[in-house]
């Protein structure tokens, strides 16, 4: 491992750190400042309309002037977004605050082409599920301080002590080294991206698994307290767990096939919104914080199984377009989500788990095995 992946490494763990201390308590967060359902679901889509711009263009611009320039941007940015929440005193600049985290995920296609980039002797599907293992170490460690901060000191306590961490997490990503630029023979052009009709029909894919995945998730936090009566401290013990079985989903499904990982993950979910839904008491719903691990891990190997489809210099692209791909769920989902939520806070679930069961058996159907995708058996100059 070189010099640089260490230094992300602890970038990315510190940064998960102060991320999970309010991440987690975000819907409940807007619900204490006046937000009913409708309203958070309608807030956390536009946040979601944010992480759906910003990937494509970040990607196109990384491969022109830089991924490290561009992982500096993005960190420096979440550390504004972070001090905007944390001085908020009213709904609208709290909600400011958020929708410019959400640009942060323009740092997503420049991570992972750096990571592809220095991965040395790693798959790419290894490398990309070691910055979710480390970055999820963090995870395990935020959500518990998170929630006992905000049950001695208030919520708004947290975001103000995650700032602080996110500085320290910025000052390690200016210690990366910057990597060349990558470029195609000019002779000899790979094909468009647009004309790249596995490319496509992958992310087609991949869409609906991203889609179904999400689902059951953003009003979770709000369900536990309100429905199961869950302090803060407890909501946050989850949020932790989940962050162990986010850690241990990356290391064992990143040294399987990327399909392999990215079905089983599926699986992970569907577990976690079955245990939500018919389960009655904490061991349960620690339980299925660990499944969510799949999650996190099906997302960095559904992005992974694009490297062999695209030339090397079209790979921020690339990157950008499937990470577009999967952040418009956190467009579409909340909406969708807050609306069942309205009607009845279970019903979220079930509804979860048939379209979950759909999206496997598409991914399981029509998702190619990695060796038939390999970069020696596709011409990435003439894709019919």
């Amino acid at each position: 491992m070189n010099r640089s992946l260490i230094w992300l490494g602890v970038a990315l763990f510190t940064w998960g750190i102060g991320e999970a201390m309010f991440l987690i308590f975000q819907p409940i967060y807007l619900q204490q400042l006046g937000a009913n359902p409708r309203i958070i679901g309608w807030i956390l889509g536009a946040a979601g309309l944010m992480t759906t711009l910003v990937p494509i263009p970040s990607g196109h611009i990384s491969d022109l002037w830089g991924r490290k320039q561009m992982l500096i941007a993005a960190w420096i940015c979440g550390v504004l977004a972070t001090l905007i929440m944390a001085l908020a005193r009213s709904l609208p600049v709290f909600v400011i605050g958020i929708l410019l985290y959400g640009v942060t995920l323009f740092v997503i296609s420049p991570l992972d082409s750096y990571l592809t980039a220095a991965r040395g002797n790693w798959s790419v599907g290894r490398v990309i599920t070691f910055s979710g293992i480390v970055y999820n170490a963090g995870v395990m460690i935020g959500p518990y301080a998170g929630g006992w901060i905000g049950d001695h000191y208030g919520l708004r306590t947290v975001y103000a002590v995650a700032c602080c961490i996110f500085v320290f997490s910025t000052i390690f990503i200016f210690l990366i080294e910057a990597q060349p630029r990558d470029h195609h023979d000019p002779e000899n052009p790979p094909a468009g991206l647009m004309t790249n009709r596995r490319y496509w029909n992958f992310l087609f894919i991949f869409f609906i698994v991203a889609l179904v995945v999400y689902l059951p998730q953003p009003f979770t936090p709000n369900f536990l307290e309100n429905q199961r009566s869950l302090s803060l401290t407890q909501i946050g013990t989850l949020g932790s767990i989940g962050g162990a079985g986010n850690t241990t989903f990356n290391f064992l499904l990143g040294m399987l096939e990327a399909r392999t990982g990215f079905l089983l993950g599926q699986v992970g979910v569907m577990v976690y919104a079955l245990l939500l839904w018919k389960g009655t008491g904490l061991s349960w719903f620690a339980i299925a914080y660990f499944m969510l691990g799949g999650f996190r891990a099906l997302r960095g190997l559904g992005v992974a199984q694009v490297r062999p489809l695209v030339h090397e210099s079209q790979m921020g692209l690339a990157y950008g377009i499937a990470e577009t791909v999967g952040a418009s769920t956190t467009l579409i989902i909340p909406p969708i989500a807050g609306y069942l939520y309205s009607i009845s806070p279970y019903i979220v679930y079930p509804v979860a788990l048939v379209a979950i069961a759909i999206g496997f058996i598409i991914s399981f159907i029509f998702t190619p095995h990695s060796k038939h995708i390999s970069p020696e058996h596709i011409d990435i100059t003439h894709i019919p």
